[in-house]
Formats: structure tokens, sequence, C-alpha cells
């Protein structure tokens, strides 16, 4: 019996995982939100990402200011970068002209938690973003990056007023995001919540997320993306696209949006393509069981999509979408039109579904309509307003 038991602890200690702590302060961070700790958090990056077992890369309670940095890859163990404090992005010029304020490069088996907040300073910014008038505008920082990440996670962090987008995803696998609050205010250009593309397997969950664009914007080569218990508003609602204008053989395949909640927003579930477009698929896409809460365009597919009105309205999208079902959507729509599909006249929409919609409308000019061009589908179930399909 002894022998055994002494076997056993030979058996824990050897399969054991040796955990380090980093924590900047040791490497020199300063807080009060005053001095750049770039040379510090890069310094403590090093050292957790070279040791072999369990790095806990540690921010502690306090506010660090923390310039544009890239946390890059391979490590030689897992990586737990917990922050706990709060991180504040610069606001002066130079920062501002990186497309990028915290980015992890080619990295797996990362966590980022904590509970911190990562403030992006985006007032100090937004006033010169002029991508509305300037198509070649250049990019405010996102917030945080990750490019090239596998087997990841992104949990329980806040991230308030982004200059730019406030999660990026891209060219990334199997990362799970839950537990996030993403706030910036609803007239804040492009502070897009969670941008993903050209990444598979992707689950989003049980997360909070007000902003000034998409709460969630899956573009080209975004496959097998899951998005569960959702809050989004305000915002521009859930957006596969714009899809068309780039990356032609980049497709979005396999989208499931399922017990999410819009309130207030621009739009609820919306697909939007650009006229004219590159060739591109959209396919197999399910948005089920949702709330809206007098959201505005609450069912929307968009192929003619142009925002600031320099399209000539006469080109057809070249984006095939197909596959797509709307199912147990309900509520109170802040507009007229409750469902609106407009597909391109080239390539019509194919097998849309639409079942059990109740999407009522309060407000002047009557009640709710749906709106169909293009579509070949079908409807059944309860139907608020009267299906067009």
């Amino acid at each position: 019996m002894k022998t055994l038991f002494v076997l056993l602890l030979q058996i824990a200690a050897t399969t054991a995982v040796h955990v380090k702590f980093f924590n900047v302060v040791h490497y020199g961070a300063v807080s009060g939100g005053k001095t750049d700790n770039v040379k510090a958090f890069l310094r403590a990056w090093k050292e957790a990402c070279e040791f072999s077992g369990e790095s806990r890369f540690w921010v502690p309670k306090g506010t660090f200011l923390l310039g544009p940095v890239s946390f890059n890859g391979p490590c030689n163990g897992t990586t737990i970068f917990v922050v706990k404090g709060v991180l504040n992005a610069p606001t002066d010029k130079r920062s501002r002209l990186m497309d990028t304020w915290i980015g992890f490069r080619y990295v797996d088996y990362l966590t980022v938690k904590g509970g911190g907040l990562f403030d992006g300073q985006g007032d100090s910014a937004w006033q010169h973003n002029d991508c509305h008038r300037n198509s070649h505008c250049r990019a405010l920082p996102t917030t945080l990056r990750l490019d090239f990440v596998r087997n990841s996670s992104l949990e329980n962090i806040r991230s308030f007023n982004s200059k730019s987008n406030h999660i990026n995803l891209f060219a990334c696998e199997h990362i799970t995001i839950s537990k996030i609050h993403l706030q910036a205010p609803e007239t804040s250009p492009n502070t897009d919540g969670i941008r993903i593309g050209t990444s598979k397997n992707i689950r989003i969950s049980d997360s909070k997320i007000g902003t000034g664009d998409d709460c969630i914007s899956m573009v080209s080569g975004a496959r097998r993306v899951s998005i569960r218990n959702v809050v989004c508003g305000p915002g521009h609602g859930i957006s596969i696209g714009s899809l068309g204008r780039s990356h032609e053989h980049e497709y979005v395949k396999g989208i499931h949006v399922n017990n999410c909640t819009f309130v207030g927003t621009d739009n609820g579930v919306r697909i939007k393509t650009w006229a004219p477009s590159l060739y591109s698929v959209a396919s197999n896409m399910r948005f089920e069981n949702i709330v809206v809460k007098n959201a505005r365009n609450p069912i929307f597919i968009d192929q003619n999509y142009c925002p600031h009105s320099r399209c000539d309205g006469e080109s057809s999208s070249a984006v095939q979408i197909r596959d797509v079902m709307f199912r147990n959507i309900r509520g109170v729509s802040g507009s007229k039109i409750a469902v609106k599909l407009k597909c391109s006249g080239a390539l019509p929409c194919k097998n849309v579904k639409l079942i059990n919609i109740d999407l009522p409308y309060d407000g002047p000019g009557g009640k709710a309509r749906s709106e169909c061009s293009n579509v070949i589908g079908s409807s059944a179930g309860k139907m608020v307003p009267p299906p067009c399909l």
C-alpha cells in the first residue's frame, strides 16, 4: 500500500503543470497612467513566452499607460494574459497612425482574462475618422487584434471606447470568446465590437456589446462561427459582410446566431454585399431564437449595400447568398418594414426560409410589412408581418 502511495505521488509530480507568474511591475511597469509601459510589458512577455510551463502574465490593479504593442509567438507553453487593472491607450498623433493598439500574433494556447479594462481613449481620435467621405481613409487602431492565433480564448474582459474595432480576428482557428463587455457611444464611427475574417471555428457567447457600428461582423473567409447569448445595442446589429469588395474566393459559410437580443439597434440580423462586387458565396447561415426590442430592420438582406452613396445604383451584386434560415424571431420592430430581403438581380438568393416570425410594428404608417426582391425561398408557421415569400 505504501509503495502504491509513493507511486501515485510520483505520477502526480510528473504530470503537474508548472505555473509561473510574470508580474509586469517586476519588469519596470509603473501605474498612474502617465508612463508608457511598452518596454516593461515586452520584457515580461519575452520571459513568459519562453517559459515551458504555464505562464501567468500578470497586470495588477492600477492604471497603466500602454503604447502600441505586439506580443508575438510562438511560445513554449500555455500563456494566460491576466489583466486586473486598467490599460489606457495613448492619445498622441503617432499612435493614431498605427492600425493596432494591442496585438497577439502566432500564439497558440493563449487565454486573455482577468476582469480588467482596455480603455481605447477613442474620444481623442474619432474626430479624425473621415471614412464617411474618404474611401482611402486610414483606419484608426483596433484595440485588440489576434492574427494567426489558435486554440485560444478571451474571457471576462472589458473594452471601452475603442478608437476603431474593439476585437479583430484574422487567420485564427478555434477561438472562444465569452463573458466580455464591449462599449462605445452610438455615435462613435467604425467601432465594431468583434470583427472576424479568414478565421474558422469561432465561438462567442454570454456577452454584452454596445457600439457605434456592428456588434459582431463576419467578413470574407469567416467559417463555422457560433454566436450565442449576446445582447447587442446600441449598434448596427450582427452582420455578415459587407462582402464582395475584395477577397474574391474567401467564402463565408456555417454561421449560427442563436438566443441573441437586439435593443434599439439600427439593424437586427443582417447580410450585406456590395453592388457592384466581385464574385463570392455566403451560405449555410442560421439565425434563430432572436428577441428584438425596437430594432430597425430586424431581418435584413441588403445586396445593394452602399453606405456612403457613391455607387451607381444600377449594378448588381455578384455575391451568391444561399441556404439561409430565419427562425423564431420575435419582438417589436422599430421600422415599418420588419422583413427586408433585397437580393441580387444577377444572382438571386436561394433557399431562404422564414419560420415563425413575430415582429409587429407600433409606430406611424400602419402595420408591419415585408419586402422581397429576387428571392427564392419559403415561409412557414406564424408570420407577422405577412410573408413576401
